[in-house]
């Protein structure tokens, strides 16, 4: 399954006040794995930034001056999450925002619902934890994901954020300290596991499907721990 953690920053809130994109940010997971992949773009929005905007994220019309229009770059952007499941925090929004794009553009694109499937992280996070802050600040803070470095919002920084808040929040496992096949371990996440949510009476059940690599790796490091404490609790008979 291959998805994209999307996020962008923009001039203002609303798109029927002429409100554009100034910049998208988006991370490729892979059967729950971050890929490495990821797509980039400062966006010139042709139109003023309002003041209240520019406070969250910090750029300025003198800083995308030289950028290229959302027209210059929409192939660009489309290819790269076409097909995938777009996971986005208050997905309302920056959909809104990108099918507001692609309806300026010039030839029947569609909207973003008709290349993606769209899953809303804050909804699954409000679903998750009712009744508490579900920020992504706070589900930083919830899941211990470092955030120190997000003195302003943006795009690619808030995207690879919430793609490890996502992965730990739907199950996913911190890296054990084990070196993956690739031999990059430097992702934060590895050994993911690939859930397939089940609905039955109105609650959601979750079946998990283990790899062989997975039960191999989970083998080492009951190993590894045991020589290291000499007893362990997570032993189980296969």
């Amino acid at each position: 399954m291959r998805q994209v953690v999307l996020d962008t920053e923009t001039t203002g809130l609303e798109t029927s006040q002429g409100h554009r994109i100034i910049e998208i940010g988006g991370v490729e997971l892979e059967n729950r794995r971050l890929t490495g992949r990821t797509y980039h773009q400062y966006v010139r929005p042709e139109r003023e930034i309002d003041a209240g905007a520019q406070e969250v994220h910090g750029i300025t019309l003198d800083f995308l001056a030289d950028k290229p229009i959302f027209a210059e770059v929409a192939d660009e952007f489309l290819q790269f999450i076409d097909g995938a499941e777009l996971v986005i925090h208050n997905a309302s929004f920056d959909v809104g925002f990108i099918d507001h794009e692609f309806g300026m553009l010039k030839g029947d694109i569609g909207k973003v619902a008709d290349h993606c499937r769209i899953l809303d992280s804050l909804a699954l996070a409000r679903n998750k934890h009712p009744g508490q802050k579900n920020s992504l600040d706070a589900l930083c803070k919830r899941y211990e994901i470092d955030n120190s470095g997000r003195d302003l919002h943006g795009a690619l920084l808030d995207a690879e954020l919430l793609a490890l808040v996502y992965l730990a929040m739907t199950g996913g496992q911190v890296n054990l300290g084990l070196s993956n096949n690739s031999g990059n371990d430097d992702n934060g996440f590895e050994g993911l596991v690939s859930h397939r949510p089940i609905e039955r009476q109105g609650l959601n059940f979750v079946l998990t499907d283990v790899t062989e690599e997975e039960l191999s790796s989970h083998r080492a490091y009951i190993s590894k721990l045991k020589e290291e404490t000499g007893k362990v609790v997570w032993e189980f008979d296969e």
